[in-house]
């Protein structure tokens, strides 16, 4: 009897992540239309895991629920936008606050060994994107406090909406990098209040280039 209630939700679950990659690609493009039909044929899979699979990317954000319309790829406003980069940049530098202060210098390593693999993916653009995350999520961890990864794992879905816009800017992961450096710096450095500060305005110079 456990098994057959568990396979329907690791249906679902499988299927929002296959549409979610999907919306970060672009495949399925902002304010665009989600043809359940279509994708529950291309899926072999009946409706309801499909429409479940939608409820888990709505609560995320990623798709905007239409009454009698159907599902939608959300649009990010300027807005959202800045409303979504604000609170990132509340729980990011509090979490970097924590990270330096607390840290084991074998934590501390880890993450200059994620940035030394960051410096050396800058003439590759999706490549440095990946390590970029790595790195706030490893400094998420080793901050250590489960609701706050939560909801920074929320927002970063959203913020992945507009990934791409951001890296239209000319120079913007060269910038990148050198926050990074001012960031990696404070935090061997061991100086919790700087650390903060740098990571308050990695996260403002990201607005600017994404807005």
């Amino acid at each position: 009897m456990a098994e057959t209630s568990l396979s329907p939700r690791a249906l679902y679950e499988e299927v929002a992540e296959l549409l979610r990659q999907r919306i970060f690609n672009r495949e399925l493009a902002p304010g665009s239309w989600i043809d359940e039909l279509k994708l529950a044929e291309e899926y072999g899979i009946s409706r309801t895991p499909l429409r479940e699979a939608l409820k888990v990317l709505a609560t995320e954000g990623l798709v905007t629920m239409k009454v009698r319309r159907g599902a939608y790829v959300t649009e990010v406003s300027d807005s959202d936008l800045t409303d979504v980069y604000h609170l990132l940049a509340l729980l990011e530098s509090d979490a970097a606050e924590v990270v330096a202060a607390k840290a084991t210098d074998a934590q501390i390593r880890e993450l200059q060994n994620l940035h030394n693999e960051l410096e050396k993916a800058v003439k590759n653009r999706e490549r440095f994107f990946e390590i970029n995350e790595a790195f706030h999520m490893r400094l998420l961890e080793i901050a250590n406090n489960r609701w706050r990864d939560q909801m920074v794992a929320d927002l970063r879905k959203v913020m992945k909406l507009n990934r791409h816009n951001s890296l239209l800017k000319s120079g913007r992961i060269e910038e990148s990098l050198l926050e990074h450096r001012a960031i990696m710096a404070a935090l061997v450095a061991r100086d919790a209040a700087e650390t903060a500060q740098r990571m308050r305005e990695h996260f403002k110079s990201g607005l600017d280039a994404a807005a």
